[in-house]
């Protein structure tokens, strides 16, 4: 009973739709009418700036910290690591489901990517940076988010499986579920992607003026 209580108390924290209530507060608009429709930070990023992205992305990824770390509320688990550890990730799943289908927000939210890195935040912390590393790599080579979150998520088993080895099943498991939930919400990304059309944040726009110059200057020469 005191577990499906916390899952309970996880789907609900995951359900605040921290870039619908900051859209709808500071700008009196729906994030979800603007940009590519979604409920999450990158949309945020792009319709509101990147100031307004990077709060949505942080409060997004407090949610699955703090849905793993309900799990410490019962005291029975601290002995078998696994067990634990087990817990934590239905605990951050819920987070997850709340986050995709939010009961504050019409269950129409954003794809879970934020609160998912949050969840292995917060479970193995060094696992979380392996793919942020992966994350930042492709984005400062792409400048796509979603190609960014794409193939950190499916670096994500890798280091679960191959490089950390961890010895828990249903942790493997989630890994791979979360690479193969992540390719599954970015359907469309993908598809953009393929086309040619996907949109690209604007990050390291200098770099990207210097690179145009010199092109130009070539040309010239």
């Amino acid at each position: 009973m005191n577990e499906l209580l916390l899952i309970v108390l996880a789907y609900l924290i995951g359900s605040i739709p921290s870039s619908v209530w900051v859209s709808q507060y500071f700008f009196d608009i729906d994030i979800r009418e603007y940009g590519s429709g979604n409920a999450g930070a990158t949309n945020t990023y792009r319709v509101l700036g990147p100031k307004w992205g990077t709060i949505v992305m942080i409060a997004d990824m407090l949610k699955g910290i703090a849905a793993v770390k309900l799990g410490l509320l019962l005291p029975g688990y601290f002995d078998n690591e696994t067990q634990l550890q087990t817990l934590q990730i239905g605990l951050g799943l819920a987070a997850v489901v709340g986050h995709i289908f939010p009961i504050w927000a019409d269950f129409r939210g954003g794809k879970g990517v934020a609160t998912l890195f949050g969840i292995v935040l917060g479970i193995s912390p060094w696992t979380a940076l392996s793919c942020v590393g992966v994350f930042l790599l492709v984005l400062y080579l792409t400048r796509f988010v979603s190609l960014s979150s794409i193939l950190a998520s499916i670096a994500f088993p890798v280091f679960i499986l191959v490089i950390f080895n961890v010895d828990n099943n249903i942790y493997r498991v989630f890994a791979i579920a979360v690479a193969l939930m992540v390719l599954l919400t970015h359907q469309k990304n993908i598809g953009r992607l393929l086309k040619g059309v996907e949109s690209k944040v604007p990050i390291l726009k200098y770099r990207d003026r210097r690179r145009q110059r010199r092109r130009e200057n070539a040309t010239n020469q």
